[in-house]
């Protein structure tokens, strides 16, 4: 599954035309869902009309071909129920969650802040877990608890730590679905008996990510490891600065779309470009 970005135009709105062509694009190269307005998709600088309307016009543009999950998180519980409503609305298949940021509340808190979206609107809920990015870690105990929770289907986990994976499965049923969102351990994850990536590196090279997460739920770890080492140059100079400017980069380089970001967020640096133009040319992406 593809963390899409959020293409705009120079004056910093939204390029829809962009974004259509992002969404072929993802469907003809194999990736199997859409996660439209995550961290990716630059969704914390986004305001509330923005963030459903980039939402509707993915659902609308994949007509069904491809499932889309909506970011609806937010570090306000209110809010994040209205978008997570509003996600519905629109036709969205399920929700991802990010952790509230900034707060920082405990686990019990944690706990109550999901439980309350779930209760509030009947769409399938995925748990996101980026300590790095909320300040707070949303411990396996407490994911365990969650996916008791009727409409909680899933967890993203993002901390790269593959130890969690096994304790997580040890407190959650066989049909909870369990997702890597770190590129750079991902098919190791996969290997160990994770469902699926919600991933960075597939805005650059859809396909081989398809391709390298279908050998390893296939049990081929020689063949996915193969292709994962191929672009693994990807996982690492896509986060060389923080995410997503360095995909935004790689994407404008690519001709797939203008290269703008929004404050305060800021445009790769010129050392970082060599680097990551040195990757994209390396995975046969320019």
């Amino acid at each position: 599954m593809v963390a899409l970005v959020t293409p705009m135009l120079a004056d910093e709105s939204v390029d829809f035309n962009a974004l259509e062509n992002l969404i072929e694009f993802h469907i003809k190269s194999g990736t199997k869902a859409i996660v439209a307005m995550g961290t990716t998709g630059e969704s914390a600088t986004l305001d509330f009309d923005e963030h459903c309307s980039v939402v509707k016009f993915v659902v609308e543009k994949s007509a069904g071909r491809i499932p889309v999950i909506a970011g609806t998180g937010a570090n306000s519980t209110s809010e994040a129920i209205q978008l997570t409503q509003r996600a519905k609305e629109v036709g969205a298949d399920a929700c991802l969650l990010v952790s509230p940021y900034y707060n920082k509340p405990t686990q019990e808190g944690l706990f109550l802040h999901h439980q309350k979206i779930a209760q509030a609107v009947d769409i399938p809920q995925i748990l996101y877990n980026v300590p790095g990015r909320t300040a707070v870690d949303l411990l396996p105990e407490t994911i365990g608890r969650l996916s008791k929770v009727k409409n909680i289907v899933g967890v993203k986990e993002a901390t790269g730590i593959l130890d969690r994976l096994a304790e997580i499965k040890a407190l959650v049923d066989d049909d909870f679905d369990l997702y890597t969102g770190d590129d750079a351990t991902g098919i190791e994850f996969m290997l160990l008996g994770g469902h699926g990536a919600i991933s960075v590196t597939a805005n650059v090279v859809p396909g081989k990510m398809a391709e390298a997460y279908d050998l390893a739920l296939a049990g081929d770890k020689e063949g996915a490891r193969k292709i994962d080492a191929s672009i693994a140059c990807l996982h690492k100079v896509l986060f060389v600065e923080s995410n997503p400017i360095p995909v935004k980069w790689a994407l404008a380089e690519m001709d797939k779309m203008n290269l703008a970001i929004r404050l305060p967020l800021t445009p790769l640096t010129v050392g970082s470009q060599t680097i990551v133009r040195q990757a994209l040319h390396a995975v046969g992406a320019l």
